[in-house]
């Protein structure tokens, strides 16, 4: 009898000539979204939840094939822009974002929501940062891994917008040791107050991440260029100085042609990892040092916890004269890799836009670039695509986010990306005649078929993303020329819904049949 589940075929055949896609899925459509955030949960790498502006939220617990839609409400604080996604090591997510109270003041200050149940139910929303009269915009958040704080910084404007000279921005902190309920005095962290403008001048693009042994580091821009602080005590006590990274070339408020706004801010991240890059702290972000019309992607990195930085190397690896923007990182805490995804016009004329993204397996000394959207899109100014993307990486589990337009349609989009054939060659000569998977979908009982040509040793498996054989079939044994099937009953396997790859070895020559499995 046959079983229901059924593992949907995409034949995808990994050749020479052939330029390896990585499996794009639409998020959402609703409320022309924007600036999203996404986040894997480590305890479960096939739970994951996703956000955009200015209030929408998105769960998946198959691995991102498929997404369940919510609206985030706070009856008491209200719910704006800048959302921001972290789980902490328990299984909880918070979702981060501005204010807009029914009594009160638009964004005066930064609130913090959380679920246990996957976004069936939120908490009603804590304060943080609220100081009457003043404005609370732009914050990023990170858990602590050892002992499960969550900390946040953003910028406080003395009046958003303003550009009298007494008006003037400034980076602040603070901390939860109950899980988002209650929040620690906010804390002044910038030395160098920036303007209220909005622009380059003003203090903005804090992101916090944590150190091997619980240190938080942060670094942002602004009228002194990208700046860096730590904390060596849970954010009690801070440097008495900023440290000076490097100079934003051009500044954070970027002009890039078909796009509204664009920010250039500052990606901090640092190295958890057991590699040989462990305690590695990583600051992405892109500049126009090269001119208006070659923005680029750069990466500094620092490895005396903060106190100097390596010159800045060029992330992106085509020839000078295209854009590339709204970069954003994260350091796989499992593997040390840093992954990035950004937007690039490299095989373009017009303004027709890709999705980029690029891997460092050596710490951030050289990079492999790979297109992760399946097809370009043109922007408009008369659309708005928010001030940022975002990715999140575990265990070779790598989920982009961005927006994307298309015939007058926003979108925000996510990809399954398969470390497996980034940057692989693949050789000529392959020595057999044909192969396939049958029947198509892939049911129950599904053969395997493929034909030699000549005497080969032979290899058949299947694999997950993170290349661990899930089904061997066949292992290095010898066969002579002719036809060849093999079984394969999926359902006895207990995979879990995503991607699979049914991989042929025949002498060291692959052949790959990509495949999603969705029970």
């Amino acid at each position: 009898m046959q079983r229901n589940s059924i593992l949907s075929i995409l034949l995808l055949f990994i050749a020479l000539t052939t330029s390896a896609q990585h499996t794009n899925v639409l998020i959402t459509t609703v409320d022309a979204p924007n600036e999203p955030s996404i986040m894997i949960d480590p305890k479960n790498p096939m739970r994951m939840m996703a956000a955009n502006n200015i209030w929408h939220y998105h769960t998946s617990e198959d691995g991102g094939l498929t997404w369940q839609y919510g609206r985030l409400t706070s009856a008491t604080m209200g719910v704006w822009g800048d959302p921001c996604i972290i789980v902490d090591t328990l299984g909880n997510f918070y979702f981060f974002h501005l204010s807009n109270p029914p009594s009160g003041s638009w964004i005066d200050r930064i609130v913090c929501q959380r679920t246990d149940d996957m976004g069936q139910t939120w908490t009603s929303g804590s304060s943080i940062g609220f100081v009457p009269g003043k404005k609370q915009d732009k914050e990023w958040a990170v858990v602590n891994p050892y002992n499960n704080e969550i900390y946040v910084t953003w910028t406080q404007f003395d009046n958003y917008g303003s550009n009298n000279p007494n008006d003037s921005s400034i980076i602040r902190f603070s901390k939860s040791s109950d899980l988002g309920e209650t929040w620690s005095e906010a804390v002044r962290l910038s030395k160098v107050a920036g303007d209220c403008i909005d622009d380059d001048n003003t203090t903005e693009g804090a992101v916090p991440t944590v150190g091997p042994d619980g240190q938080i580091y942060v670094s942002w821009s602004g009228p002194a260029g990208i700046v860096f602080d730590r904390s060596l005590d849970g954010g009690n006590t801070w440097l008495e100085n900023d440290i000076f990274v490097y100079e934003h070339a051009g500044g954070w408020a970027q002009d890039i042609p078909g796009i509204s706004r664009c920010n250039g801010f500052p990606v901090t991240d640092c190295d958890r990892s057991n590699g040989p890059h462990r305690g590695t702290i990583y600051i992405n972000y892109t500049d126009q040092r090269n001119g208006l019309d070659d923005t680029d992607v750069w990466l500094t990195k620092s490895t005396d916890g903060g106190n100097t930085w390596s010159e800045p190397v060029r992330v992106n690896n085509d020839a000078p004269g295209k854009q590339q923007f709204f970069t954003w990182m994260t350091v796989d805490q499992i593997t040390g890799k840093l992954w990035f995804v950004f937007y690039d016009r490299r095989e373009h004329a017009d303004l027709a836009t890709d999705v980029y993204m690029a891997v460092s397996e050596d710490g951030g000394n050289t990079f492999t670039n790979f297109k992760v959207s399946e097809e370009p899109f043109m922007p408009s100014t008369s659309y708005f695509f928010g001030d940022y993307n975002n990715i999140s990486a575990y265990n070779d589990t790598i989920r982009p986010i961005w927006t994307r337009l298309h015939n007058g349609s926003m979108s925000i989009n996510t990809a399954f990306v398969d470390p497996l054939i980034i940057g692989t060659e693949l050789v000529d000569g392959i020595p057999y005649a044909e192969s396939q998977v049958a029947p198509n979908p892939f049911t129950h009982n599904t053969a395997y078929s493929f034909k030699l040509n000549r005497t080969s040793n032979v290899s058949l498996s299947v694999k997950d993303v993170t290349g661990r054989d899930v089904i061997k079939l066949i292992n290095n044994q010898k066969m002579t020329v002719g036809k060849y099937t093999r079984m394969i009953e999926a359902e006895g396997y207990n995979l879990n819904p995503g991607i699979y790859y049914f991989v042929l070895v025949l002498d060291n020559q692959i052949l790959t049949k990509k495949v999603i499995y969705t029970p």
